[in-house]
């Protein structure tokens, strides 16, 4: 031998080393395009730190799977020089997954594309048995017939659920508004009922704060934040979820932050915790209803607290009993800024109303009952997704697919 490298071998192992670099970054790449932080090809090689020959061939592989599109020719800004840079975004009609919700007053399914965006929804059903096999079969069925009527490639499905959800067993702890038994097998049940419906790709179940939080981290109000706060009364209760360093935070079994059952009012209303004054029954929408002096009707509670904190705000009673929930969870927001330290809180449902009715009120009762009023103030916002809890559901099936496409699609 005459100890020469052989340039034909370096070739290939160059190429091998490059292709299985380019693999590797499908999936991130992938999840900037699907979070919006990646719009162009210059970015993307910029975010994954790779060649742009590299990041070339990644969108090019990721184009060819179906879940983006590459516009080769974008137009150029107003005053810019130079080439504009490849644009990139989510393929409109590539692979969708199944979202599914079910919450007090009915259940939703829809069918969600990358980046977050609804393809078709099915319309909600408001009559929720106390089986819960029958409710969720009856969402997968709805979902289902939406596959079937777009004719779209399903890679997964995802449910959100009122209750904490506890890891591995995926069993609904506490649907306590759902009138449910304890320890449901929501996950078992939804993954069976998938499988029964020729619905392809895995399954998973969650809890719907913890998913709506996903969601806005990912496509709302949360994108961005490092340390993600988010507070939500839906139709019944009040829940919590944070996302760590971009990621959600579920605990060691999934049952992280059970805000509820905060004492936010020591002589207040009993919980069913058994326990008196908590969020959970201080600042849902029955409590808004109660303190204003309005008997529950027929159009739904989070419906009609809404409509009620909108339309007769300037009513005292009305207007009293805003403030009083707003009070009641700024101190309940207040002692999670003083244990967590998020760098942003999100709020949601009924929540959102009511920091929108009165911000500064809200922001006040924080910075003044925490540490963080002391040296600056936390940014408060709303929640900005439509049925963000359902969004959470999707981003729970398409992980999988972020985190590797080629396996995930076969």
């Amino acid at each position: 031998m005459n100890g020469k490298a052989d340039p034909r071998a370096e070739g290939e192992v160059t190429t091998r080393t490059r292709l299985e670099r380019g693999r590797g970054a499908l999936g991130p790449a992938l999840e900037l395009v699907h979070t919006g932080r990646a719009p162009t090809r210059a970015v993307l090689t910029a975010e994954l730190g790779v060649t742009r020959a590299t990041a070339g061939a990644v969108a090019a592989e990721l184009e060819a799977l179906g879940l983006i599109r590459i516009d080769a020719k974008p137009s150029a800004a107003a005053g810019s020089q130079g080439r504009p840079s490849h644009r990139l975004s989510v393929a409109e009609e590539g692979p969708v997954v199944l979202a599914a919700q079910v919450h007090a007053d009915g259940f939703r399914a829809a069918l969600v594309g990358l980046g977050g965006q609804t393809v078709a929804t099915a319309p909600g059903c408001e009559t929720i048995d106390a089986d819960p096999a029958q409710v969720i079969g009856s969402v997968v069925d709805a979902g289902a017939r939406l596959l079937r009527e777009t004719g779209r490639r399903c890679v997964g499905a995802g449910l959100a659920v009122p209750s904490a959800v506890a890891e591995p067993e995926g069993t609904a702890l506490n649907p306590l508004h759902l009138a449910w038994p304890a320890g449901a097998q929501v996950r078992e049940i939804f993954t069976e009922r998938v499988r029964a419906a020729g619905i392809e790709g895995p399954a998973f179940a969650g809890n719907d704060v913890n998913l709506a939080a996903l969601a806005e981290h990912r496509h709302g109000a949360g994108r961005g934040a490092r340390d993600l706060l988010c507070v939500a009364t839906g139709h019944r209760g009040v829940g919590g979820a944070l996302v760590l360093d971009g990621r959600l935070h579920t605990g060691s079994s999934g049952l992280a932050l059970e805000v509820g059952h905060l004492t936010v009012n020591p002589e207040g209303r009993p919980c069913h915790c058994g326990s008196r004054g908590c969020l959970d029954v201080e600042t849902d929408p029955l409590a808004f209803l109660t303190e204003a002096g309005r008997a529950p009707g027929p159009e739904g509670l989070l419906v009609q607290a809404r409509t009620l904190l909108r339309d007769a705000y300037a009513d005292p009673a009305v207007r009293s009993a805003a403030e009083a929930l707003i009070d009641r969870l700024g101190l309940g927001l207040a002692g999670l800024v003083n244990i967590l330290n998020p760098d942003r809180i999100i709020l949601g449902g009924l929540h959102r109303a009511l920091l929108e009715a009165d911000p500064e009120r809200l922001r006040a009762v924080v910075a003044d009952r925490s540490l963080w009023g002391r040296s600056g103030s936390v940014p408060i916002l709303a929640c900005t997704l439509d049925h963000n809890s359902l969004v959470g559901a999707a981003e729970l099936a398409w992980q999988p697919v972020l985190d590797d496409p080629l396996r995930a699609l076969g």
